[in-house]
């Protein structure tokens, strides 16, 4: 029996197999961080730290299902471009559900709101699988065994949990971080509309990691308070 699995999963261990499946964890967790903040910023929806947390937990048990089940049929997935529309499409709604959203006293636009957790937990699964049509090609490209993709998917799940609690924190710190999430949500949905139209026309994986890391590291660039905190000494000085 445990030969059939073993077969089906193509398991055969080895020093190669070490070092592909680091690949892949690596991969995964760079591809990861745009992902995270889309995650943090719809779990942010239902202002209240531990519904957060539990929605976090619990969509990412639902993603991590659906990630699995993708892996296993990617053969079959891979000869519909439909899937990769119909992804490209939710990811895009969702950058344009945020921006169009109205501003708070803040000024700024934030993601989706909930009024209860069953509503939250849907959408972080079904982002989660947006962007795992794009990671998930990216690593049965790396390796053609079943068994190293799927550790490193499980690894994946156990990394993105981990960055998003870091992002929903971060979210709070940073005026521009939730901005930048979306920005980079929508190169991944372009990125795969572009596999859509023409397979040529998609931009290597170097020039996405690039663009990504630059975005977030503008949305890194202000803390919020920054303005106020430096207005205030200038009022003391003119009191003097």
């Amino acid at each position: 029996m445990l030969d059939r699995i073993f077969d089906y999963l193509d398991f055969h261990f080895s020093l190669e197999a070490l070092i592909v499946l680091l690949i892949l964890v690596l991969l995964e967790a760079l591809l990861s961080a745009d992902n995270a903040i889309a995650l943090a910023a719809i779990a942010r929806g239902l202002e209240d730290e531990e519904l957060e947390r539990k929605a976090l937990n619990f969509g990412l048990v639902a993603a991590y299902v659906l990630r699995i089940s993708l892996i296993l049929t990617a053969t079959w997935v891979q000869q519909f471009w439909q899937f990769e529309l119909l992804g490209a499409a939710y990811l895009l709604w969702l950058v344009f559900q945020h921006f169009t959203s109205e501003e708070t006293k803040d000024d700024h636009h934030h993601g989706p709101r909930f009024n209860s957790l069953l509503q939250a937990i849907p959408v972080i699964a079904f982002t989660d699988l947006a962007f795992s049509l794009d990671s998930v090609t990216t690593a049965i490209a790396v390796s053609q065994e079943k068994w190293l993709v799927l550790t490193g998917a499980t690894i994946g799940i156990i990394t993105l949990r981990f960055m998003a609690g870091l992002f929903i924190r971060w979210l709070d710190e940073y005026e521009n971080l939730e901005d930048a999430g979306y920005i980079t949500v929508a190169f991944v949905g372009l990125r795969l509309l572009l596999k859509v139209v023409n397979d040529n026309l998609v931009p290597p994986e170097w020039i996405m990691i690039t663009a990504i890391f630059l975005i977030l590291g503008w949305g890194f660039s202000k803390r919020v308070g920054t303005e106020l905190a430096q207005v205030e000494p200038e009022k003391s000085e003119v009191s003097k």
